[in-house]
Protein backbone atom coordinates (compact mmCIF):
# COMPACT_ATOMS: atom_id res chain seq x y z
CA UNK A 1 0.00 0.00 0.00
CA UNK A 2 3.00 2.60 0.91
CA UNK A 3 4.55 1.72 -2.33
CA UNK A 4 1.49 2.57 -4.64
CA UNK A 5 1.24 5.65 -2.32
CA UNK A 6 4.73 6.60 -3.46
CA UNK A 7 3.53 5.72 -7.05
CA UNK A 8 0.86 8.48 -6.87
CA UNK A 9 1.49 12.28 -8.22
CA UNK A 10 3.07 14.34 -5.78
CA UNK A 11 2.91 17.35 -8.59
CA UNK A 12 0.87 18.03 -11.62
CA UNK A 13 2.84 15.57 -13.52
CA UNK A 14 1.80 14.13 -16.79
CA UNK A 15 -0.65 11.25 -15.45
CA UNK A 16 -2.45 14.38 -13.68
CA UNK A 17 -2.64 16.59 -16.99
CA UNK A 18 -4.11 13.15 -19.33
CA UNK A 19 -6.63 12.38 -16.21
CA UNK A 20 -7.30 16.03 -16.59
CA UNK A 21 -7.64 15.84 -20.58
CA UNK A 22 -9.63 12.95 -20.80
CA UNK A 23 -12.26 14.05 -18.38
CA UNK A 24 -12.89 17.37 -20.58
CA UNK A 25 -13.23 15.58 -24.23
CA UNK A 26 -15.22 12.33 -22.67
CA UNK A 27 -17.87 14.57 -21.04
CA UNK A 28 -17.91 16.60 -24.27
CA UNK A 29 -18.17 12.91 -26.12
CA UNK A 30 -20.91 11.76 -23.83
CA UNK A 31 -22.81 14.78 -25.30
CA UNK A 32 -22.08 13.95 -28.80
CA UNK A 33 -23.38 10.48 -28.16
CA UNK A 34 -26.70 11.16 -26.00
CA UNK A 35 -27.03 13.40 -29.51
CA UNK A 36 -26.66 10.69 -31.82
CA UNK A 37 -29.32 8.98 -29.50
CA UNK A 38 -31.63 11.54 -30.29
CA UNK A 39 -31.26 11.99 -33.16
CA UNK A 40 -31.10 8.60 -35.02
CA UNK A 41 -34.44 8.21 -33.07
CA UNK A 42 -32.80 5.58 -30.43
CA UNK A 43 -34.12 8.00 -27.26
CA UNK A 44 -36.13 4.52 -26.39
CA UNK A 45 -34.12 2.26 -27.87
CA UNK A 46 -33.66 0.48 -24.24
CA UNK A 47 -37.38 1.16 -23.44
CA UNK A 48 -36.80 0.89 -19.74
CA UNK A 49 -34.10 1.47 -17.02
CA UNK A 50 -31.33 0.78 -15.11
CA UNK A 51 -31.87 -2.46 -17.28
CA UNK A 52 -32.41 -1.88 -20.75
CA UNK A 53 -35.22 -4.89 -20.93
CA UNK A 54 -37.22 -5.91 -18.27
CA UNK A 55 -34.84 -8.96 -18.44
CA UNK A 56 -31.66 -7.77 -19.51
CA UNK A 57 -29.03 -5.19 -18.83
CA UNK A 58 -27.45 -5.84 -22.77
CA UNK A 59 -29.91 -4.89 -26.03
CA UNK A 60 -30.70 -7.65 -27.73
CA UNK A 61 -30.77 -8.79 -31.44
CA UNK A 62 -34.38 -7.84 -31.83
CA UNK A 63 -33.68 -4.39 -30.58
CA UNK A 64 -32.11 -3.91 -33.88
CA UNK A 65 -30.16 -0.56 -34.47
CA UNK A 66 -31.61 1.63 -31.83
CA UNK A 67 -31.31 -0.62 -29.32
CA UNK A 68 -27.45 -0.94 -29.91
CA UNK A 69 -26.82 2.72 -30.08
CA UNK A 70 -29.05 3.45 -26.81
CA UNK A 71 -27.12 0.98 -25.16
CA UNK A 72 -23.52 1.87 -26.57
CA UNK A 73 -24.45 5.80 -24.69
CA UNK A 74 -25.04 3.82 -21.53
CA UNK A 75 -21.72 2.13 -21.52
CA UNK A 76 -20.05 5.51 -22.46
CA UNK A 77 -21.34 6.26 -18.48
CA UNK A 78 -19.10 3.33 -17.72
CA UNK A 79 -16.16 4.97 -19.48
CA UNK A 80 -16.88 8.17 -17.59
CA UNK A 81 -16.61 6.91 -14.02
CA UNK A 82 -13.34 5.00 -14.45
CA UNK A 83 -12.12 8.17 -15.74
CA UNK A 84 -13.56 10.09 -12.99
CA UNK A 85 -12.18 7.17 -10.47
CA UNK A 86 -8.48 7.45 -12.18
CA UNK A 87 -8.67 11.45 -12.02
CA UNK A 88 -9.22 10.61 -8.30
CA UNK A 89 -6.67 8.79 -7.39
CA UNK A 90 -4.06 10.61 -9.32
CA UNK A 91 -5.14 14.03 -7.07
CA UNK A 92 -5.34 11.69 -3.89
CA UNK A 93 -1.35 12.67 -2.82
CA UNK A 94 -2.37 16.07 -3.59
CA UNK A 95 -5.20 17.01 -1.74
CA UNK A 96 -3.20 18.98 0.95
CA UNK A 97 -0.75 20.64 -1.26
CA UNK A 98 -3.63 21.27 -4.38
CA UNK A 99 -7.37 21.43 -2.24
CA UNK A 100 -9.09 22.92 -5.11
CA UNK A 101 -7.77 19.72 -7.74
CA UNK A 102 -9.04 17.59 -5.19
CA UNK A 103 -12.64 18.84 -4.97
CA UNK A 104 -13.44 19.71 -8.67
CA UNK A 105 -12.45 15.89 -9.18
CA UNK A 106 -15.13 14.84 -6.35
CA UNK A 107 -17.48 17.40 -8.18
CA UNK A 108 -17.11 15.97 -11.35
CA UNK A 109 -17.30 12.31 -10.27
CA UNK A 110 -20.32 13.23 -8.25
CA UNK A 111 -21.79 14.90 -11.45
CA UNK A 112 -21.77 11.41 -13.59
CA UNK A 113 -24.04 9.47 -11.67
CA UNK A 114 -26.41 12.26 -11.57
CA UNK A 115 -26.16 12.27 -15.55
CA UNK A 116 -27.15 8.91 -15.28
CA UNK A 117 -30.09 9.24 -13.20
CA UNK A 118 -31.46 12.04 -15.16
CA UNK A 119 -30.94 10.01 -18.23
CA UNK A 120 -32.71 7.51 -16.82
CA UNK A 121 -35.82 9.40 -15.42
CA UNK A 122 -35.39 10.64 -19.25
CA UNK A 123 -36.39 7.03 -20.68
CA UNK A 124 -39.11 6.44 -17.49
CA UNK A 125 -40.69 10.21 -18.59
CA UNK A 126 -41.19 8.86 -22.39
CA UNK A 127 -38.05 11.58 -23.28
CA UNK A 128 -39.79 14.48 -21.87
CA UNK A 129 -38.10 17.45 -23.38
CA UNK A 130 -37.79 19.24 -19.98
CA UNK A 131 -36.30 16.35 -18.70
CA UNK A 132 -34.28 15.78 -21.54
CA UNK A 133 -32.94 19.67 -21.56
CA UNK A 134 -31.56 19.25 -18.08
CA UNK A 135 -30.08 15.99 -18.97
CA UNK A 136 -28.05 18.17 -21.58
CA UNK A 137 -28.05 20.94 -19.30
CA UNK A 138 -26.03 19.52 -16.28
CA UNK A 139 -23.85 17.79 -18.96
CA UNK A 140 -22.68 21.39 -19.98
CA UNK A 141 -22.49 22.24 -16.49
CA UNK A 142 -20.07 19.11 -16.02
CA UNK A 143 -18.13 20.11 -18.77
CA UNK A 144 -17.31 23.87 -17.65
CA UNK A 145 -15.98 21.92 -14.38
CA UNK A 146 -14.21 20.04 -16.21
CA UNK A 147 -12.60 22.78 -17.93
CA UNK A 148 -11.94 24.58 -14.81
CA UNK A 149 -10.12 20.81 -13.46
CA UNK A 150 -8.32 20.55 -16.55
CA UNK A 151 -6.80 24.60 -15.99
CA UNK A 152 -5.95 24.47 -12.84
CA UNK A 153 -3.96 21.42 -13.40
CA UNK A 154 -2.05 23.32 -16.75
CA UNK A 155 -1.67 26.76 -14.70
CA UNK A 156 -1.46 26.15 -11.11
CA UNK A 157 -3.76 27.18 -8.16
CA UNK A 158 -5.63 30.44 -8.78
CA UNK A 159 -4.06 33.93 -8.34
CA UNK A 160 -5.25 36.65 -6.54
CA UNK A 161 -4.70 39.73 -9.36
CA UNK A 162 -5.82 40.04 -12.32
CA UNK A 163 -4.57 40.51 -15.73
CA UNK A 164 -7.32 42.16 -17.27
CA UNK A 165 -8.67 45.66 -16.50
CA UNK A 166 -13.01 45.75 -14.86
CA UNK A 167 -14.17 46.96 -18.01
CA UNK A 168 -13.28 43.52 -19.71
CA UNK A 169 -14.32 41.61 -16.31
CA UNK A 170 -17.21 43.38 -16.61
CA UNK A 171 -18.04 42.68 -20.72
CA UNK A 172 -16.90 38.82 -19.90
CA UNK A 173 -19.56 38.44 -16.99
CA UNK A 174 -22.36 39.92 -19.54
CA UNK A 175 -20.37 37.23 -22.05
CA UNK A 176 -21.37 34.57 -19.93
CA UNK A 177 -24.68 35.77 -19.40
CA UNK A 178 -26.10 35.74 -22.58
CA UNK A 179 -23.93 32.22 -23.47
CA UNK A 180 -26.00 30.98 -20.50
CA UNK A 181 -29.19 32.26 -22.25
CA UNK A 182 -28.39 31.33 -25.78
CA UNK A 183 -27.48 27.72 -24.29
CA UNK A 184 -31.26 27.76 -22.19
CA UNK A 185 -32.71 28.68 -25.44
CA UNK A 186 -31.57 26.36 -27.44
CA UNK A 187 -32.40 23.69 -25.20
CA UNK A 188 -36.02 24.95 -25.25
CA UNK A 189 -35.95 24.81 -29.01
CA UNK A 190 -34.59 21.45 -29.04
CA UNK A 191 -37.44 20.44 -27.03
CA UNK A 192 -40.17 22.09 -29.72
CA UNK A 193 -38.69 20.82 -32.69
CA UNK A 194 -38.60 17.03 -34.79
CA UNK A 195 -36.01 15.74 -32.89
CA UNK A 196 -37.29 14.05 -30.17
CA UNK A 197 -35.54 11.08 -30.11
CA UNK A 198 -38.88 8.61 -30.35
CA UNK A 199 -41.71 9.14 -32.67
CA UNK A 200 -44.17 8.99 -30.26
CA UNK A 201 -42.46 11.36 -27.79
CA UNK A 202 -43.87 14.79 -26.54
CA UNK A 203 -42.80 18.04 -27.93
CA UNK A 204 -42.71 20.99 -25.28
CA UNK A 205 -45.28 22.67 -27.25
CA UNK A 206 -43.49 25.79 -27.85
CA UNK A 207 -43.25 28.35 -31.14
CA UNK A 208 -40.22 26.78 -32.44
CA UNK A 209 -39.92 29.75 -35.06
CA UNK A 210 -40.17 32.31 -32.32
CA UNK A 211 -37.68 30.29 -30.14
CA UNK A 212 -35.44 29.91 -32.76
CA UNK A 213 -34.73 33.96 -32.77
CA UNK A 214 -34.83 34.63 -29.24
CA UNK A 215 -31.95 31.93 -29.28
CA UNK A 216 -30.19 33.60 -32.24
CA UNK A 217 -30.07 36.69 -30.89
CA UNK A 218 -27.95 36.21 -27.43
CA UNK A 219 -25.68 34.10 -29.45
CA UNK A 220 -24.88 37.30 -31.66
CA UNK A 221 -24.76 39.46 -28.67
CA UNK A 222 -22.36 36.65 -26.90
CA UNK A 223 -20.37 36.69 -30.65
CA UNK A 224 -20.20 40.99 -30.67
CA UNK A 225 -19.03 40.93 -27.09
CA UNK A 226 -16.07 38.26 -28.13
CA UNK A 227 -15.33 40.10 -31.26
CA UNK A 228 -14.41 43.43 -28.47
CA UNK A 229 -12.43 41.28 -26.44
CA UNK A 230 -10.61 40.15 -28.89
CA UNK A 231 -10.08 42.75 -30.30
CA UNK A 232 -9.26 44.47 -26.97
CA UNK A 233 -6.57 41.67 -25.97
CA UNK A 234 -4.98 41.61 -29.36
CA UNK A 235 -4.97 45.45 -30.52
CA UNK A 236 -5.03 46.89 -26.86
CA UNK A 237 -2.59 44.43 -25.30
CA UNK A 238 -4.91 43.51 -22.58
CA UNK A 239 -4.05 40.32 -20.60
CA UNK A 240 -1.54 37.55 -20.62
CA UNK A 241 -0.91 35.53 -24.06
CA UNK A 242 -2.89 32.90 -22.38
CA UNK A 243 -5.88 34.80 -22.20
CA UNK A 244 -5.55 35.89 -25.93
CA UNK A 245 -5.54 32.91 -26.92
CA UNK A 246 -8.38 31.47 -25.08
CA UNK A 247 -10.84 34.58 -25.96
CA UNK A 248 -9.74 34.24 -29.52
CA UNK A 249 -10.31 30.21 -29.63
CA UNK A 250 -13.33 31.08 -28.22
CA UNK A 251 -14.19 34.06 -30.78
CA UNK A 252 -13.56 30.69 -33.41
CA UNK A 253 -15.69 28.55 -31.81
CA UNK A 254 -18.66 31.14 -31.77
CA UNK A 255 -18.24 31.80 -35.26
CA UNK A 256 -18.40 27.90 -36.28
CA UNK A 257 -21.33 27.48 -33.85
CA UNK A 258 -23.40 30.36 -35.75
CA UNK A 259 -22.40 29.21 -39.02
CA UNK A 260 -24.08 25.72 -38.41
CA UNK A 261 -26.84 26.95 -36.55
CA UNK A 262 -27.36 29.37 -39.47
CA UNK A 263 -26.83 25.93 -41.81
CA UNK A 264 -29.37 23.59 -39.86
CA UNK A 265 -32.25 26.56 -39.81
CA UNK A 266 -32.30 26.91 -43.43
CA UNK A 267 -31.57 23.48 -44.27
CA UNK A 268 -34.93 21.78 -42.36
CA UNK A 269 -32.68 20.74 -39.58
CA UNK A 270 -30.58 17.95 -40.72
CA UNK A 271 -29.48 15.58 -38.07
CA UNK A 272 -25.87 15.60 -38.36
CA UNK A 273 -25.82 19.48 -38.20
CA UNK A 274 -27.86 19.28 -35.23
CA UNK A 275 -25.51 17.20 -33.76
CA UNK A 276 -22.75 18.95 -34.79
CA UNK A 277 -24.65 22.19 -33.01
CA UNK A 278 -24.69 20.17 -29.73
CA UNK A 279 -21.16 19.39 -29.75
CA UNK A 280 -19.83 22.46 -30.66
CA UNK A 281 -22.20 24.12 -27.91
CA UNK A 282 -20.41 21.69 -25.09
CA UNK A 283 -16.77 23.13 -26.21
CA UNK A 284 -18.00 26.71 -26.73
CA UNK A 285 -18.54 26.22 -22.89
CA UNK A 286 -15.13 24.86 -21.79
CA UNK A 287 -13.58 27.63 -24.25
CA UNK A 288 -15.39 30.72 -22.61
CA UNK A 289 -15.14 29.06 -19.32
CA UNK A 290 -10.94 28.94 -20.05
CA UNK A 291 -10.97 32.16 -21.43
CA UNK A 292 -12.06 33.94 -17.95
CA UNK A 293 -10.27 31.79 -15.67
CA UNK A 294 -7.04 32.97 -17.85
CA UNK A 295 -7.78 36.70 -16.96
CA UNK A 296 -6.63 36.35 -13.60
CA UNK A 297 -2.37 36.57 -13.66
CA UNK A 298 -0.23 33.93 -14.58
CA UNK A 299 -0.14 31.55 -11.27
CA UNK A 300 3.25 31.46 -9.74
CA UNK A 301 2.05 27.75 -8.70
CA UNK A 302 2.12 26.72 -11.80
CA UNK A 303 6.12 27.72 -12.66
CA UNK A 304 7.04 25.75 -9.36
CA UNK A 305 5.14 22.71 -10.79
CA UNK A 306 7.16 23.17 -14.02
CA UNK A 307 10.63 23.34 -12.12
CA UNK A 308 9.61 20.63 -10.12
CA UNK A 309 9.14 18.26 -12.78
CA UNK A 310 11.94 19.28 -15.10
CA UNK A 311 14.30 18.69 -12.08
CA UNK A 312 12.43 15.00 -11.29
CA UNK A 313 12.90 14.10 -15.00
CA UNK A 314 16.58 15.45 -14.89
CA UNK A 315 17.16 13.57 -12.35
CA UNK A 316 15.24 10.20 -13.46
CA UNK A 317 18.18 10.44 -16.61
Amino acid sequence: MKTLWNWLPSIPDTRVRVAAWASLVSQILIIGTGGAVRLTGSGLGCPTWPRCTEDSFVSTPEMGFHGLIEFGNRLLTFALIIIAIAMFVVVLRLRRERPELFRLSVILGLGIPGQAVIGGITVLTNLNPYVVGLHYLLSAVLVAVAAILLFRVRTGPRAIGWGVPSSVRALSALMLTTLGVSVVMGILTTGSGPHSGDGGSARNGLDSWLLQHFHAWPSYVTFGLMLTLVALSWWANVGSRRYRRAITGSLAVAGAQIAVGLYQANTGLPELAVGIHMVLAAVLVACVVTSLLAQREPSRGAEGDRSLLKETAASGR
